[in-house]
Formats: structure tokens, sequence, C-alpha cells
């Protein structure tokens, strides 16, 4: 299982750090190795994230997202967006953009790839903390089966059943850090963050919408089925049946959602990684071995059913979130080092997981499980 599902991120580490010795020597072999090490180090709260939403698709989509997903995280993500957002901020024609990139020395209006990629961090923050703080609000204002902590938890599902108000106290948010945060670039944070909004509502939404419609279809093809039955065994089938795998185009919505998710934790990584290397292809090759680990490490939680066994992983996963989120919008302003980051995400994974084991051991002792 561990071999199944890890190979293919076993063997891109091999011929990754093969190339980088080979084309860099042992300088650039270092730097993709502490890329690689730092990208999945800092991202397993996305891993779990995703493992919610993968765990809802069938296995082609899961493949899908194990095989293209990655192609666009690694070459698309990490590689060609930055590229694009810097053409659009900076106002640089993509020719001159990639001149840049490929020679680290080279300066357009004074300032080189890195610099322009870093001066365009106010709108990545902006758009990429929108996303991620709507995701968190989503949950947290949202109904549960299992709640972590209660006592936050149950007044917040109270106040979550206001219409919208996960819009409305992200649009605060974003007001407030345009006003307080942006300096002199106020309507560029506005315009990210509501692109970040409006990217995640309309991604979303798609993805709600076909995933409704295809449950209704498979609620009318099992009521014809009952029909013709006739039999009192039909209706215990359908009560006892397993959630249903979304397909098609709810699910080619919900992997778009994945991408864009991971865009939003890869963002700050990406410029963060400049301070280890000015090579874009060290850069990109560091943190695309560390993407295909956590692609895989995601794929590992959803067919081991972790998340299921750990119930509270999810709600630790969707603070860590919650807490990026704030630190992107802060980080237009003031620079936070991204280790402060990467150990608040650990942190809460790692309680989460402490609570999930503490619960599992009370269960096992009232008899209601077996203990894990």
């Amino acid at each position: 299982m561990l071999l199944r599902t890890f190979g293919w991120s076993f063997g891109i580490t091999l011929i990754g750090l093969a190339a980088a010795a080979y084309f860099w020597g042992a300088d650039g072999f270092g730097v993709v190795l502490i890329l690689s090490v730092l990208e999945i180090s800092l991202s397993f709260d996305n891993a779990v994230i995703n493992a919610t939403i993968l765990k809802r698709m069938t296995p082609f989509w899961q493949k899908i997202f194990l095989t293209v997903g990655v192609l666009i995280a690694v070459f698309g993500m990490r590689l060609v967006f930055p590229l694009l957002v810097v053409a659009l901020t900076a106002h640089i024609s993509p020719v001159t953009v990639v001149q840049l990139a490929l020679d680290s020395t080279k300066t357009e209006a004074g300032l080189t790839y890195a610099q322009h990629l870093d001066a365009a961090h106010p709108a990545i923050a902006a758009f990429g903390g929108m996303f991620l703080l709507m995701i968190f609000l989503d949950f947290i204002l949202g109904e549960k089966e299992i709640q972590w902590l209660e006592w936050l938890e149950k007044p917040l599902e109270k106040i979550g059943k206001l219409d919208q108000l996960s819009v409305v106290v992200s649009l605060i948010v974003l007001m407030l850090s345009a006003r307080f945060f942006a300096e002199g670039g106020a309507e560029t944070v506005l315009l990210a963050g509501v692109a970040g909004l409006t990217t995640y509502l309309a991604v979303g939404g798609l993805s709600n919408l076909f995933e409704e419609a295809g449950e209704e279809d498979e609620d009318e093809d099992e009521e014809g089925a009952e029909e013709a039955a006739a039999g009192p065994a039909a209706p215990a089938a359908k009560n006892g049946k397993p959630a249903i795998l979304v397909a098609g185009k709810a699910a080619f919505f919900l992997f778009l959602y994945l991408e864009v998710l991971d865009a939003s934790f890869s963002f700050d990584g990406v410029v963060g990684a400049f301070a280890i290397s000015q090579d874009i292809f060290q850069i990109t090759l560091g943190l695309g071995i560390g993407a295909m680990y956590i692609r895989s490490l995601t794929v590992y939680l959803v067919r081991q059913g972790t998340l299921d066994d750990y119930v509270y992983l999810e709600h630790g996963a969707h603070y860590a979130i919650g807490a990026l989120a704030i630190i992107l919008m802060v980080s237009i302003k003031y620079t936070i080092p991204e280790i402060v980051t990467g150990l608040i995400g650990v942190a809460f994974i790692g309680l989460a997981l402490l609570s999930s084991v503490l619960r599992n051991k009370r269960l096992a002792a009232a008899g209601d499980v077996p203990e894990l």
C-alpha cells in the first residue's frame, strides 16, 4: 500500500535530485533537497484538507488528481503561474518576464524577477487569503456531525445560520486589511481579494450544483428500482447505502477547487523560496518534489480511512487554514517567517491528532469502538 501510493513520489525524488546534482552540482542538490523538505513539512494541513475533498470523488478522479493534478501543481502553479502574476502586476510582457526568470541578474524597471514577484505579494496574499478564509469560515460556521472545540464551535454554528455570514465576514476582513495593511496599494488588495472570494464561490458553487443534481438522479433511479422490486428489503438497502461518490461535472469542479486550493497554499512558498535560491528551475524542481509527496499523502489518507479513524484531523486542518489566511492578510504589510506559519499548522494538526487518539481510547474503554 505504501509503495503503491508513494511509488511515483519516490521515483520523482530520485530523478529530481540526480538531475539537480548533474546540472548544479552539490550546492544545487542541497538547495533542491531543502526546498523539497520545506514544502512537505509546511503543507501537511493541505494534504488533510485535500483528503476531505478527495474522498468524495470516484477512484477515477482520484487518479486524475494524482496524475494530471500533479502536472498542474508542479508546472502550472509553481512555474507558469508566478510568471503570469509578475506579468500582470508589473505590466511586463510575458517574454520579458521569462527572460528575467531565466537570468537572476537581469532587471526590468530596476527590479529582478524575484523582486517583482515579491512586489506582487500583496495581491497574491489577498487572493489566497480570501480563498482560504472562506474555506475556514464555511467549515467553522457550518453544521458538523462531530465537534472538536465544543465551547467555540457550538455558538459559531448557531451564528452561522445567518445566510451568507461567511461572505460578510470575509469582506470585512478584506476591507480592514486594505485599510491597515496595504500601503499605497489598497485597490490592488481589494481587487485581488474579491477575485479570490469570487473564485471560491464560483468553483465551489458549481461543484455543489452538479453534485446535488447527481444525487437527485441517483435517488430517482433507486426509487424506480424499489417500485419495480416492491420488496420490503429495498428501503433498508437505500437507507444503508454508502455515501455517493461524485463524478462527471461535479467531480471536475471539485478537481478545479483542489487546484485553486493548492495554489493558495503554494503562493507564499513560491515567494519565500527565493530567499533560498534565485534559480527558478531549482525552485520549481524542489517545490515540485514536495508537491508530489503532498498528493501521495492525500491519497494515502483517503485509502487508509485516516480521517474516519482520527475524526478531529479535519478540524485541526481547517483551524490551520484559518490561521494561514490571517497570516497571509497580515503579511501584506509585515514579514512573517515561513517557519512560524509551518509551526502553527503542525501545532493544530498535532493537537487534533492527539485529541482524536484520546477520544478513541475513551470510546474503546466504554466499549463503543475498538481502540486503534
